[in-house]
């Protein structure tokens, strides 16, 4: 039995459970980072040596879980999900061999498409809950909703849900026949049903939401902590989707605490729940709950575990250095704050090409982002463009392209007064994007009309479009086909909602082309056509005035970067 069960003389036993989870694995599956072709800390791999070690003195006792946004991130999740779909899903039969208990469904899931997740959800030899996700035609949960687990006669019950923001981000092709239910009256009635039909021992809240937070489009996306305050029953939340640690007690409304615990992200920290449940003549008299965030860089990498899965690894590794064309210099998203760049534009000229819009909207999803000279790989393409959005053409007028770049340089550039200014909008000290005071995957440049930022003007009178690119006028009434990627084709970074001042409800109907793959496909497969390419930027906008935004465009690199001279 190990160490889980102690029965004393006077009919008084004492049972130890051992809770795990894994959250936002986002693939680091393997020990390694298949984009940037080095070893890597935290994966399953190592997760996988800590839960053996576990094993040993917990036994059957030791319940692991995890709480989504796992089908998404590296390379060998890409493979499994779209290139090699007739083996059984790497990530499925990892989980299947660590013996997983439960799992869920987190919105990188969902990003997938219902082929990928309908097909993992059918291999794992375990449910992955989602009571939050329902069946538009049966307005039942579309996955089995909650997970009765029974140890040494203690009755566990996991209740599943994810952050009902979905929407919010994903093209509906991806979840067809599907609505997202608030967390909060979602959770208040399951629990009813739970504890009538069930009557646990205990209750746990395995969320693929955090802590709490923002609203978009009047859904709760971080809901957690509101369900564990306001709905009382449970005696852990198992956290997840903010990337953030967490290990913390929250009072619920009938005065009891609830532990909330968050792992972070990339498997390099598990949360680790142990409750200890006091029983005397079959009755529970008492239950005490601690949790730790356990770091995995204190075990070693399980070699059982790499060579179950020697295969997948190899086939991932043949995936990402396969040779799709060349690049004649080396192109750095770094530049893309200050102006023009060859990297952006390299995405600019890509999705005009595809698409055939008249104007391309984009941003740098990541600041380090850098593809070098040479031989351009597959691993190159995730560099390029980090996560698998579709790319859209919509329908929008003059004015809704100028009033969209307003909001988004008024996100990127500060209001200079002085050329002492700091032309970046910049925080003093990290607040979770760098020194940037908004994440720059909102910072949206457009090409395919030649513009001017004017940085000592507020916002709303900054951007002046002179003429499109190709000469003719541009006009603020007419309508323009603007490709854009689906994140904000469906209102992510509010963008064209507040931007723009398109309503969410009318979104859909601008949209009149959306590609069928991720656009990173597309652009894969546009280099493949063209062979070589030779990035420069294409100079379509410009800030001014220049004798003040150059000089301080040179200090704010240096401040972020470093000296440019000396890369």
């Amino acid at each position: 039995m190990g160490q889980g069960h102690l029965k004393a003389s006077n009919n008084e036993e004492t049972i130890t459970l051992k809770f795990v989870e894994t959250s936002d694995v986002h693939g680091c599956y393997f020990p390694y980072d298949f984009i940037q072709n080095k070893q890597m800390r935290g994966s399953l791999a190592r997760v996988s040596s800590y839960v053996k070690e576990e094993r040993e003195v917990y036994g059957d006792n030791l319940i692991l879980m995890d709480n989504g946004d796992i089908l998404q991130g590296q390379p060998v999740a890409y493979y499994y999900n779209y290139m090699d779909t007739t083996s059984v899903h790497v990530c499925a039969a990892m989980l299947n061999y660590m013996r997983y208990d439960v799992g869920n469904m987190g919105n990188h899931d969902v990003e997938t498409g219902h082929a990928v997740y309908d097909r993992w959800v059918g291999q794992c030899d375990f449910p992955i809950l989602g009571a939050n996700i329902v069946d538009v035609k049966t307005g039942k949960p579309y996955l089995k909703p909650y997970e009765v687990l029974e140890r040494n006669g203690v009755k566990v019950v996991v209740l599943g849900m994810i952050t009902p923001a979905v929407p919010s981000w994903l093209p509906e092709q991806l979840w067809a026949g599907l609505r997202f239910e608030d967390m909060e009256a979602c959770a208040a009635k399951w629990v009813k049903e739970i504890r009538e039909k069930e009557q646990p021992d205990i209750l746990i809240g395995l969320f693929h939401s955090g802590m709490d937070g923002k609203k978009l489009d009047n859904v709760v996306e971080n809901g957690s902590k509101g369900v564990a305050a306001n709905v009382p029953g449970f005696d852990i939340v198992f956290m997840g989707h903010d990337h953030t640690r967490w290990n913390e007690r929250v009072a619920n409304a009938s005065g009891d605490s609830v532990l909330v615990i968050d792992p972070a992200n990339t498997a390099k920290v598990v949360s680790e729940v142990t409750v200890t449940v006091k029983k005397q003549n079959g009755k529970i008299v008492s239950k005490q709950v601690d949790g730790k965030l356990v770091n995995m860089d204190d075990y070693a990498v399980d070699k059982d575990f790499m060579h179950t899965f020697q295969k997948q690894y190899e086939a991932t590794q043949a995936f990402v250095s396969r040779k799709i064309g060349r690049m004649e210099r080396t192109i750095s998203s770094k530049d893309a704050f200050f102006g023009p760049s060859a990297f952006i534009d390299l995405i600019h000229q890509l999705q005009l090409d595809i698409t055939g819009a008249d104007i391309s909207f984009c941003a740098p999803l990541s600041a380090y982002a850098e593809i070098k000279e040479g031989d351009i790989r597959m691993s190159d393409m995730f560099n390029l463009y980090k996560f698998e959005n579709m790319l859209y053409t919509m329908v929008l007028t003059g004015k809704e392209v100028k009033d969209f770049l307003e909001m988004s340089y008024d996100l990127w550039v500060n209001q200079m007064t002085s050329p002492d200014d700091h032309l970046l909008l910049l925080n003093e000290k990290d607040n979770g994007f760098g020194r940037f005071r908004n994440p720059s995957f909102n910072f949206d440049s457009a090409a395919g009309i030649i513009y001017t930022v004017d940085v000592t003007k507020p916002y709303g009178k900054r951007i002046t479009v002179e003429r499109m690119a190709d000469g003719k006028p541009f006009e603020m009434d007419k309508q323009y086909r603007v490709a854009v990627n689906s994140y904000r084709g469906n209102g992510g970074g509010d963008l064209l909602t507040k931007g723009a001042g398109i309503p969410k409800a009318e979104l859909a109907k601008r949209i009149v082309f959306s590609t069928d793959k991720d656009l990173r496909y597309y652009l894969m497969k546009r280099i493949e056509e063209v062979k070589v390419l030779n990035p420069a930027p294409l100079n379509q906008w410009r800030f001014i005035p220049e004798k003040w935004t150059e000089p301080a465009a040179k200090r704010d690199y240096e401040l972020l970067f470093g000296n440019k001279d000396n890369e």
